[in-house]
């Protein structure tokens, strides 16, 4: 895509149609805008396959005032950008190099081995909550977890 001197792009968030990531990214990329879609390895009874890390979302790295973002919206797979108010999702480029750091030789995130329990500490690292400690909950859906933090002396869900 075009990129212009005095403009730097940034990333923003992509909300797909269910289980359309893969499809989102690839159609994203075959029109030229540059599109990331964080994935792991998840055992199934048929064996290995491959989830978004963030189910219906991926990410876009555009330029606001010189990228064509009309495509986008009408991109097979692709539901719409993710908005607060008229304003696009804007993802810290530090959060998106952090993800793709962390990735293995096949450009898979690392899960952890052990299921995490009820009451288990864990212990944030490299992200912005780095070094703070959190009670595990319980998990939300296959692929999310919730845990306690200690914000302000009351334990909040996050």
């Amino acid at each position: 895509m075009n990129t212009d001197a005095q403009e730097k792009p940034h990333w923003y968030l992509v909300f797909t149609k269910p289980r359309r990531e893969h499809v989102a990214l690839e159609q994203l990329r075959r029109q030229g805008y540059e599109a990331y879609l964080p994935r792991y390895k998840k055992k199934t009874t048929a064996g290995m396959r491959q989830c978004a890390l963030f189910p219906r979302y991926l990410f876009i790295h555009l330029v606001d005032n010189v990228d064509n973002w009309r495509p986008i919206r009408s991109t097979i797979g692709v539901t719409s950008i993710v908005r607060f108010g008229v304003k696009a999702a804007r993802v810290p480029n530090d959060l998106v190099d952090a993800l793709r750091a962390r990735e293995d030789h096949a450009g898979m995130q690392p899960m952890p081995e052990k299921a995490l329990q009820r009451g288990d500490k864990v212990v944030f690292k490299d992200t912005a909550l780095s070094d703070y400690e959190a009670i595990f909950q319980h998990r939300k859906g296959a692929d999310r977890v919730v845990v306690l933090m200690n914000f302000i002396g009351q334990q909040t869900p996050l």
